[in-house]
């Protein structure tokens, strides 16, 4: 019989990389109309990576999820609110918008791997594809289930509306971890060392360390870790060239790419920006917090230091550069007000289309693989020349002096967890990963009472909502899906 592909027609003519794939349009993709030729091959890859792309994902709610609830961020947006506050719901639009736009991603990746193995074509590119939707299927496993805990794991295409297959119950997050381990070592296998548009094995294995890091499984973080430094990969010279991202040297390891109108663009760039960066004026997402920058040096450290006056087509102040936040003044700026003045996220710059913006998104970074490294070694040995040589490439560039084992901050474990989660708080701000550490730094507490860190996600939980309530440590399974899917039951405390 005929096979109808639940997958948006939209998906396969977008963008992947730097180059569109032209397709005439198909009434319907069954599998007697498509997977004849490679063209049909790339425009399934294509479109799994436009999943990547959606507003659910790194086009905007990632980034909200990721860093709302932190102590990084705050915002008077009420569309944020619910995260800022911790006081999220089944009903919350971000929680259900991560939940759908990553199974539709794995949806996309499963279609690929099972049709695209039949297709003729160049042996080597075929199984590069597979191994693009491998690390797809992964990424997105990995955010639903470090996201919500236990979820349905699918790994054929959803091809027909038939209850039987659109009703799974949800599978441990053990074996979910299991399977995104899987995918990852495979993918790892099948593609090329780097590749600047697309997913590459030293993103697959940056993507390892961090699930390894997220299951406190150090000797594996660690493994998969140094299979990326052992390829000799730098660090940008600058943290500033780093932005906005754009795909800009070696140190980008996997990224989002935008293309504007052709591809509807990234939304998070004019959310998180002042007028008239931004198209118009209205309470951002993601502003820093006073606790965030007096956490940081903002005289010394070059992430964080003023950069440049940042002026208008009319020569009008807009800002003060501090790389990793505009401090915006807006002086004289026709239509700006009170939402458009103080600090502002500058990773994104708008470099075009407003709302449908071209700024790339980082997923993956070398600079993440350094401390990743360094957090794993830390844990199973304590401070070493090996720790502090990794961790001392990401704290130089950034313009501070290199530790050594006389240094207080190498004086223990314990304060060595802790500069290196500084580094990370401060590498990372904004990119949409903090929230994802608080937790796993309060699990690993949960797990062993002699691992103590800074502060956790149950920290931030008590502060917000007045007790340590761990049911917040995952998000509640949205409710749409329950209605949808009769075996779906809802985390506790929802």
């Amino acid at each position: 019989m005929k096979k109808l592909f639940i997958l948006s027609m939209g998906g396969l003519l977008m963008l992947a990389g730097c180059d569109f794939l032209q397709k005439d349009p198909l009434t319907s993709i069954t599998n007697t109309n498509f997977f004849g030729s490679p063209d049909d091959a790339e425009a399934s890859i294509t479109a799994v990576y436009d999943a990547l792309q959606g507003a659910g994902l790194y086009g905007q709610d990632y980034y909200t999820i990721g860093e709302m609830p932190t102590d990084n961020c705050t915002s008077a947006n009420g569309d944020v609110n619910a995260l800022r506050t911790i006081a999220w719901t089944p009903g919350t639009s971000q929680v259900s918008n991560l939940f759908r736009q990553c199974y539709l991603g794995i949806n996309r990746a499963n279609v690929v791997l099972k049709y695209v193995p039949n297709v003729t074509m160049d042996t080597t590119r075929r199984s590069q594809i597979q191994g693009e939707a491998r690390f797809v299927r992964a990424l997105c496993y990995f955010n639903l289930v470090r996201a919500y805990g236990d979820v349905p794991l699918r790994l054929q295409p959803t091809e027909t509306s038939q209850p039987s297959e659109i009703n799974l119950p949800r599978t441990a997050a053990a074996d979910v971890y299991n399977q995104v381990v899987a995918d990852l070592q495979r993918a790892a296998i099948q593609m090329p060392a780097s590749n600047p548009n697309r997913a590459s094995r030293n993103a697959a294995n940056a993507l390892l360390a961090r699930v390894q890091l997220t299951q406190r499984n150090w000797a594996a973080a660690q493994t998969a870790a140094n299979k990326v430094i052992a390829n000799n990969i730098a660090l940008n010279a600058t943290f500033k060239s780093l932005f906005p991202a754009e795909n800009k040297g070696a140190e980008s390891l996997f990224e989002i790419q935008y293309a504007g109108s052709a591809d509807g663009g990234n939304l998070i760039a004019d959310e998180v920006l002042p007028l008239p960066v931004a198209t118009y004026s209205y309470a951002k997402f993601n502003i820093p917090t006073a606790e965030l920058i007096a956490f940081a040096d903002t005289v010394n450290d070059r992430r964080w230091a003023f950069n440049a006056l940042v002026r208008n087509s009319s020569n009008l102040l807009i800002g003060r550069d501090h790389v990793s936040y505009i401090d915006a003044k807006n002086i004289g700026v026709s239509g700006a007000n009170a939402n458009d003045r103080g600090p502002f996220v500058y990773k994104w710059t708008s470099i075009g289309n407003g709302f449908n913006s071209v700024d790339n998104c980082y997923v993956l970074r070398y600079a993440e693989v350094l401390l990743s490294y360094a957090e794993a070694v830390n844990e199973q040995t304590g401070p070493s020349t090996d720790v502090l040589a990794k961790l001392n490439l990401v704290r130089q560039r950034a313009g501070l002096a290199a530790l050594t084992l006389s240094s207080a901050q190498a004086a223990t474990k314990q304060t060595l967890r802790a500069e290196i989660e500084r580094q990370r708080r401060l590498e990372f701000a904004f990119e949409g990963e903090r929230w994802w550490d608080l937790v796993r730094y309060a699990r690993h507490t949960l797990a062993d009472a002699s691992a103590t860190h800074t502060i956790t996600a149950l920290d931030l939980i008590n502060t917000k909502r007045g007790s340590r309530d761990q049911n917040y440590l995952v998000f509640p399974i949205p409710q749409a899906e329950i209605n949808t899917n009769t075996q779906l039951k809802q985390n506790p405390g929802y």
